[in-house]
């Protein structure tokens, strides 16, 4: 499935820039499956709520498998979706909120959240999150629950949240003289493994084989995490400040540069995409990526590993991405209770037990035991090592989009290439990256 990129930076938490590209990757294309928006409710009837998302994938019988079931279970609410692609969700959203006709729920990235929520067009929900009147919230990932946070105030409720892995090439590892069950759980194992698992045979400088594919640009946020495990970052946990040329983050590009650039532990200019293609093919002994690659990498026969991603000199946090619910403004208070009523149904044991089997990312619920689930890289992917330490990128920065795409990608390249010191690109990117904070 083709991947571009996806998108507060918060210890335990984080997301942002960039997954809506991303998203549309893991949950791939597809079509309309209705053009006709249902009235939101009908006099004497069911109140009726029109749901829009865009996991078109292997995920989306699931998700159509958890409002069947919602629907079946009580006769005042009735949840109808509407599933587009992600592009074709976005391109249309902003003048639907703003619409009578609109849809009453929305399913969105939470990096993108921000900029419908300043404009007024989402129902803040901080209700859900008040007390007990629709479910237990202390149950839901922290990080799923905190993604959704704007300006202080939360305008969603999670539909999933996916931890990165990193997966290995055990053959490839094996013949490279190393031990095919124990990958690298530090920088420095990975830099010292790295040179056995790069391979130039003819010495021509672009090796046949790569210790691992790194996108530097339409993709999950590959090298943002890494600058989190020295103690750096984007942008502030608040999200108000760029940090990108602090001592910390400097130091982590310049190691992470030297080797991609210098040793060739990775091609520079992958895609996300590209990167899933150079592991799925034997050209790569390594990648960090989500759990959507499974399905792809099991086809292709690979025998391969999955482990928590390495740490750095100071911590070993992983991006995570969220994907999440939320309500039209326009929508009434009757339509807001009901929205909040699937939500809660969306995220119970039973629906999450559902949803994890039938998609194979973990729950957004901690409290499922990993033997419950039949689909083992749910229990893999929902690890509480995993869930507990990771972040979402950018979550609750409005220009998040900019930033990523527009900013930090092409000075990330720039250096790879190395056209430019690092330390006076990023210097000047993080001016860029700060008036794009500011401009909101």
């Amino acid at each position: 499935m083709p991947r571009t990129p996806r998108r507060l930076t918060s210890k335990v938490t984080v997301i942002a820039a960039g997954l809506l590209l991303a998203l549309t990757a893991c949950t791939g294309q597809g079509t309309t499956t209705s053009d006709d928006d249902a009235p939101a409710a009908t006099d004497g009837g069911p109140t009726t709520l029109v749901l829009w998302h865009g996991l078109t994938g292997p995920d989306g019988p699931a998700v159509q498998q958890i409002v069947d079931d919602f629907n079946a279970s009580q006769d005042d609410i009735v949840v109808e979706p509407n599933v587009m692609p992600w592009d074709v969700l976005y391109q249309k959203l902003l003048t639907s909120l703003t619409s009578p006709d609109g849809p009453q729920i929305v399913a969105m990235s939470a990096s993108n959240l921000p900029q419908y929520a300043a404009k007024g067009a989402l129902a803040p929900l901080d209700g859900f999150y008040a007390d007990d009147t629709y479910m237990d919230t202390s149950v839901l990932a922290p990080a799923a629950i905190e993604a959704s946070v704007f300006d202080g105030v939360n305008y969603g409720v999670p539909l999933n949240i996916s931890t990165m892995m990193l997966y290995w090439n055990k053959d490839m590892f094996a013949a490279a003289g190393l031990d095919p069950e124990q990958p690298p759980t530090t920088w420095d194992e990975f830099a010292e493994m790295a040179k056995s698992l790069t391979v130039d045979e003819n010495n021509d400088g672009k090796p046949e084989q790569y210790a691992i594919a790194l996108a530097d640009h339409e993709t999950v946020a590959m090298y943002q995490p890494l600058l989190w495990n020295n103690g750096g970052g984007v942008v502030s946990d608040d999200g108000t400040t760029s940090i990108v040329d602090s001592p910390e983050s400097l130091a982590a590009l310049q190691y992470w540069v030297d080797l991609v650039r210098d040793q060739k532990v990775s091609p520079i200019g992958l895609a996300g995409a590209d990167a899933d293609k150079l592991f799925q093919t034997g050209k790569a002994a390594m990648e960090i990526v989500g759990p959507w690659m499974t399905t792809g990498f099991d086809e292709a026969g690979l025998n391969y590993g999955l482990a928590r991603p390495f740490a750095g000199p100071t911590g070993q946090d992983t991006l995570a991405d969220v994907v999440t619910f939320g309500v039209n403004a326009q929508a009434s208070a009757a339509q807001q209770d009901a929205a909040q009523t699937f939500f809660a149904y969306w995220n119970s044991v039973e629906s999450q037990t559902t949803w994890a089997d039938g998609s194979g990312f973990p729950p957004t619920r901690t409290d499922i035991p990993a033997d419950s689930l039949a689909n083992p890289y749910s229990a893999k992917f929902g690890a509480p090592e995993l869930l507990n330490n990771s972040k979402v990128y950018l979550a609750g920065v409005p220009n998040a989009a900019t930033i990523t795409d527009s900013i930090f990608y092409p000075a990330l390249q720039r250096v790879l290439n190395g056209d430019g010191d690092l330390t006076e690109v990023f210097t000047q990117a993080s001016k860029d990256i700060q008036a794009a904070i500011e401009k909101g």
